[in-house]
């Protein structure tokens, strides 16, 4: 399966909203920590924006609500899988990523065939405390060589800076939060960033 190489990670149906018209083609909604009927509204919103513009949507975690609202693929924490009917989800023809951290997530992931594989952090990062360290380059390297084929989805302090050496070591895929959501101006760094990602 191929995958647009900028992954854009937003919290809300108006970020979406705000990267359509830039030339994003995959984005993913996470939203933490909101009210259920909030949450539905949220992913409505996103899966009609993201139909309009030919822009591929990935839910984050609320595997239900993505399959209520007719969304065709999710992003996987490993809390999440505890609880997620996978085999539904393929009975919907809905794709799913799952995020990994050590070998023995990866080792679970890869039971299910997933549809990619995320790991991270690459670098540290200001979004949320991890309990994992940064995984580094080499290790992008070695997961490509275990995954093989299968989209490998680089995420956790990337910058644009950082990018090539990302993609240098196997990456297939660089997914992006504050370096977009925090820029001063995230229009022009959306545009470098597609910009990178055509030149890499």
């Amino acid at each position: 399966m191929k995958l647009a190489r900028v992954y854009p990670i937003v919290d809300s149906a108006a970020w979406v909203k705000r990267l359509a018209p830039l030339g994003v083609r995959l984005v993913q909604l996470r939203i933490k920590d909101q009210p259920q009927e909030r949450l539905r509204c949220e992913i409505r919103a996103a899966r009609l924006c993201c139909a309009a513009a030919g822009m591929q949507l990935i839910i984050n975690d609320h595997w239900q609500l993505a399959l209520e609202a007719g969304c065709d693929f999710v992003h996987l924490g490993q809390a999440d899988l505890d609880g997620a009917d996978v085999p539904a989800l393929r009975r919907a023809g809905v794709r799913f990523g799952v995020s990994t951290h050590d070998e023995s997530e990866l080792a679970r992931a890869l039971n299910l065939q997933p549809d990619y594989v995320a790991l991270g952090p690459i670098y540290p990062t200001l979004l949320k405390l991890m309990p994992w360290p940064a995984q580094g380059l080499e290790r992008i390297t070695q997961w490509k060589r275990r995954i093989g084929t299968i989209p490998l989805v680089a995420v956790g302090g990337l910058t644009l800076e950082r990018l090539p050496g990302v993609y240098a070591a196997g990456a297939d895929v660089a997914a992006v939060v504050t370096d977009i959501v925090r820029h001063v101006d995230p229009e022009v760094r959306v545009r470098q960033w597609l910009g990178a990602a055509r030149a890499a």
